[in-house]
């Protein structure tokens, strides 16, 4: 019995030995975890910076034409929508059922003041919360559905009391809400890399 306890003894206990190094392993192994993780978090944005508004990107050509993407920014749904030609032409001809045709009482950036509420006329980015409660609206891009009515140019429904936007988030007459879908900051630094939370005039009065 004590040969197996002899320091140098060719004859020491084989499974102490491998328990021994699997430990000093393992040990290493954790050490190195710990010491990761706080040098990876710094370069991830922390939460609140992420709340305060911290800048989100989307490759809007990865989105189908008449599809729609969903982002976030602030904690907020950001609706980006890949708007065909069809439904461009579709934002016109129903002015006289619009509560703010002209987005004079409604929320967005002056580049985003005009027909399309939007940079791009075929890009639509909206913050995807009513303007009424607060309800998430659902897209409705097919025109003129039995459910939706004749005169329905494609658009989105807000399901929680019945509110009614255009394809650039322009109420409708008889919705609860008052106003228009908001269009938040946003830019794009090259063809089709949209970023929400920043533009060029922010970046001037800074």
């Amino acid at each position: 019995m004590a040969e197996n306890v002899v320091v140098g003894d060719d004859a020491v206990d084989l499974s102490r030995r491998k328990f021994l190094t699997t430990a000093t392993v393992a040990t290493g192994a954790v050490g190195a975890v710990f010491a990761a993780v706080p040098f990876i978090a710094s370069w991830s944005p922390s939460e609140r910076a992420k709340a305060l508004g911290a800048p989100a990107e989307l490759d809007v050509s990865k989105i189908e034409p008449g599809q729609m993407a969903i982002m976030t920014w602030r904690r907020q749904p950001i609706y980006v929508v890949r708007r065909t030609p069809e439904m461009v032409e579709h934002l016109k001809g129903h002015d006289e059922l619009l509560k703010d045709k002209d987005s004079e009482s409604s929320d967005q950036p002056p580049y985003a003041k005009n027909l399309f509420r939007a940079r791009l006329p075929d890009v639509l980015v909206l913050i995807g919360t009513c303007t009424h409660l607060g309800c998430l609206p659902k897209q409705r891009f097919e025109p003129a559905t039995p459910d939706m009515g004749a005169y329905w140019p494609g658009g989105f429904f807000c399901p929680c009391h019945g509110s009614r936007f255009d394809l650039a988030g322009r109420v409708f007459n008889g919705s609860p809400a008052s106003v228009n879908l908001r269009v938040p900051p946003y830019e794009y630094p090259s063809p089709l890399k949209l970023v929400v939370g920043v533009d060029e005039t922010q970046k001037g009065a800074a």
